[in-house]
């Protein structure tokens, strides 16, 4: 069941990782779960060289498995799957850009849908499809954020900032471009 865009329901532009993309202790800024701790820096001004490496090389020590980078050969992949499951579950998927460590999407979702439940669904089935595929070991992180889209011109902001990331090398799907899948 694929949503027409007339649907009611609320959009979200949802911001997902992989497996160890964005450590505790990371060379370009990080938060802690609830701000517990003060961090200088983010990604558009990171903290000073070398602050955090300790709390860095702990993290690493603790994966159970090198971080993922999806090849550009995996993003379709994994980026049809998590749409196709979306628009299966009853969400209208706009667009999506699926990149080596991050996938950002923006959908409208039901009303009374909780997008956190919804996008747990279509990362376990983009894992079992990459499975099928021949990927191996763990693929996701856990906590992604669902942001939900406050008007307009937020979500014409968001529309455009997915869109850009085709030009860093991510696999881009549009609605609008492709029309409805399957």
């Amino acid at each position: 069941m694929s949503s027409s865009p007339e649907m009611q329901g609320r959009w979200i532009h949802f911001v997902e990782t992989v497996y160890g993309a964005w450590l505790y202790g990371d060379a370009r800024g990080f938060r802690t779960r609830h701000h517990r701790e003060h961090v200088e820096g983010d990604y558009l001004h990171p903290p000073p060289a070398g602050a955090y490496e300790s709390k860095q090389r702990r993290s690493m020590a603790n994966l159970k498995q090198p971080p993922v980078v999806l090849a550009p050969s995996w993003r379709p992949i994994i980026g049809e799957a998590v749409r196709d499951r979306l628009q299966e579950l009853g969400a209208f998927v706009l667009c999506l850009a699926q990149g080596g460590q991050h996938l950002h999407l923006l959908a409208k979702l039901p009303i009374g849908i909780e997008p956190r439940i919804w996008m747990g669904l279509a990362k376990k089935h983009s894992a079992f499809e990459a499975k099928e595929k021949g990927w191996q070991g763990r693929l996701w992180a856990k906590r992604g954020k669902e942001l939900r889209v406050r008007n307009r011109a937020h979500q014409l902001n968001v529309y455009r900032y997915i869109l850009a990331h085709e030009k860093q090398g991510a696999w881009v799907w549009v609605w609008k471009r492709h029309g409805p899948s399957k």
